[in-house]
């Protein structure tokens, strides 16, 4: 693929920077960050702009918080001044990376999602009898700032925005050790990770020649019909991973066994003829809406608020077999009014 240039240029335009503050935007708008960005929005840009072009721009330090479900994650929040920068980045970063990607990645990626990735997870055991699952051990800390530089490298030939990402990549992230990490939050850090986990896509597709494989982010599954290709497929893997990549496989989670006893992915156990939700996560959706429900009978939340919140809940299972499971849920509802 031919390296392209000159891209700096247009990604700190005016416009590209209204664009991106807009994009940077959208469900955040009741944020006091935001407020006081918008308020001022003509200015923030020029200054921004003119930073970006003589190289004085820095980001400024990350706010820290911990989520606990499904598991504890650190999630670092960039300053919505440097949130700007990463759409303005990405506006233009984002389709070379899609058409470095391979079809079958589902994460953050437009047209794609953890719905299709199921779907799809289910179309591919139903053509192979065996899998293989795997997950990266401390995956966003652990990817290496040096070996993602050498793959934009491939990609790209433009000094001054190989300055911004250098910025942008190093920026130290609290707890990490040095040169390696990236925060979850950012948008910059899912299009990275993106990248960096497509050698392994391109190594599974194209140089080994799998073809039953699904990815999403650093949870990926290989489809086979021997346990013996999958096991030495598995051991090309780990090879990979570890020398080129700098990861290491979470051992515990990898897992080879046949189609026929459910494949455990996104949250769902996918059997060739039924998909269904596992039992921690139907049991994390009844507390959500359960919670949702009592915020609203104590009026701290408003009836649009709790249609909107519980609705997304159930949608996220809609797509699978959860019927009777969704119908149980509203019964127990009206028991509470």
């Amino acid at each position: 693929m031919k390296r392209l240039a000159n891209l700096y240029p247009k990604i700190v335009t005016f416009e590209n920077l209204l664009l991106a503050a807009k994009r940077a935007t959208r469900g955040k708008k009741a944020k006091n960050s935001v407020i006081s960005f918008a308020f001022n929005l003509e200015n923030e840009l020029i200054l921004l702009k003119q930073q970006l072009e003589s190289h004085s721009y820095r980001p400024r330090p990350y706010s820290q918080f911990e989520v606990k479900e499904p598991k504890v994650r650190k999630i670092c929040s960039s300053d919505f001044r440097d949130r700007v920068v990463h759409h303005a980045i990405c506006n233009f970063l984002e389709p070379i990376i899609e058409r470095r990607s391979i079809f079958d990645s589902y994460a953050c990626r437009n047209g794609k999602g953890a719905h299709l990735a199921v779907s799809r997870c289910q179309e591919f055991s139903r053509k192979f009898k065996y899998y293989l699952k795997c997950d990266i051990k401390k995956f966003f800390e652990s990817i290496d700032h040096q070996i993602l530089k050498n793959i934009l490298q491939r990609m790209i030939k433009d000094s001054d925005l190989f300055w911004l990402l250098d910025i942008i990549i190093d920026h130290k992230v609290p707890g990490n050790a040095d040169g390696k990490g990236l925060p979850i939050g950012n948008l910059t850090s899912q299009h990275f990770a993106n990248l960096y986990l497509g050698e392994l896509d391109h190594l599974i597709k194209d140089r080994i020649g799998i073809k039953g494989y699904i990815r999403y982010m650093d949870d990926f599954i290989c489809f086979a019909d021997s346990k013996k290709e999958l096991w030495n497929l598995l051991s090309k893997i780990d090879e990979f991973v570890t020398q080129a990549l700098a990861l290491e496989l979470k051992a515990k989670v990898t897992q080879i066994a046949p189609v026929s006893e459910g494949i455990p992915f996104l949250g769902f156990r996918v059997f060739p003829q039924i998909i269904r939700i596992k039992r921690e996560n139907l049991s994390r959706m009844k507390n959500k809406i359960r919670s949702r429900e009592i915020q609203f009978k104590k009026g701290h939340i408003s009836e649009r608020d709790l249609i909107n919140s519980v609705g997304s809940i159930v949608a996220h299972v809609s797509h699978v077999n959860s019927l009777s499971i969704r119908r149980s849920i509203f019964r127990e509802s009206l028991n509470m009014v």
